[in-house]
């Protein structure tokens, strides 16, 4: 079997003396790992960095193989994730993100397109921190558990929302919350595009997505990884 497709790398591990498996987004084939031979030496070690965007052939003998890789470099990003600490943290949040979240071979083309976007953005600190979140709401979106933010799922207010129900993903207004406004989760007005997208506000929505993710994506069965707190860190301090 053997397909071509263009693919941002998520991450690699050594497999013997010379070569690699490397994971990677692609756009028509999901998540996809494979064997790339010589990936260890010195000429591809410096190509395969998570970030980069590759022009990938696939191959295998049958389907459910891991199959090989030849990959050519066509984008870096290492430079731009080099530049500041937040985005060198939003790489690899991003990368782990996707890699615990989607699962293999599965295609999401949307969200492949908007994973790009957003690492196109790396080093622009200043409209960075409010595309992930962005990113993450779509995530939900793209696997099934998107937010309805739009109107209170109790009364049908479009005005008033300050909560989502940690049941429905839906949006709930001040005046229907009552006394089971303790058990509901935050919804921060940048998550409906509103308001003033400050680090705070940010880390608020994202404590949010971040909730849903865990609790209904991964069903509780893993924590969020390590490098988005690493994320959410370097986000706090642009406060």
């Amino acid at each position: 079997m053997e397909w071509r497709d263009e693919g941002v790398l998520l991450a690699q591990r050594r497999h013997g003396e010379t070569a690699v498996i490397i994971d990677v987004l692609t756009a028509e084939h999901g998540r996809h790992a494979g064997l790339v031979h010589g990936g260890a030496g010195r000429k591809m070690r410096a190509a395969l960095q998570p970030g980069t965007q590759l022009d990938l052939t696939w191959r295998a003998r049958i389907e459910d193989q891991l199959g090989a890789y030849h990959a050519e470099p066509i984008r870096a990003r290492t430079v731009a994730a080099m530049s500041s600490r937040l985005a060198l943290a939003g790489l690899n949040a991003v990368c782990a993100m996707v890699l615990i979240s989607l699962p293999e071979r599965d295609p999401h083309a949307p969200l492949y397109e908007r994973t790009i976007a957003l690492f196109d953005l790396l080093g622009e600190d200043d409209v960075w921190p409010l595309a992930y979140l962005n990113w993450e709401m779509a995530l939900l979106e793209e696997m099934g558990f998107g937010l309805d933010l739009n109107v209170c799922a109790v009364t049908g207010a479009q005005s008033g929302l300050v909560y989502i129900s940690p049941k429905s993903g839906r949006a709930v207004s001040q005046a229907a919350a009552g006394e089971w406004a303790s058990r509901l989760l935050p919804l921060v007005p940048v998550m409906r595009g509103q308001g003033d997208a400050e680090p705070a506000d940010i880390s608020a929505a994202l404590a949010t997505t971040g909730w849903f993710i865990e609790q209904r994506l991964l069903a509780g069965t893993r924590g969020l990884p390590p490098a988005r707190g690493r994320l959410l860190e370097q986000i706090a301090r642009l406060g």
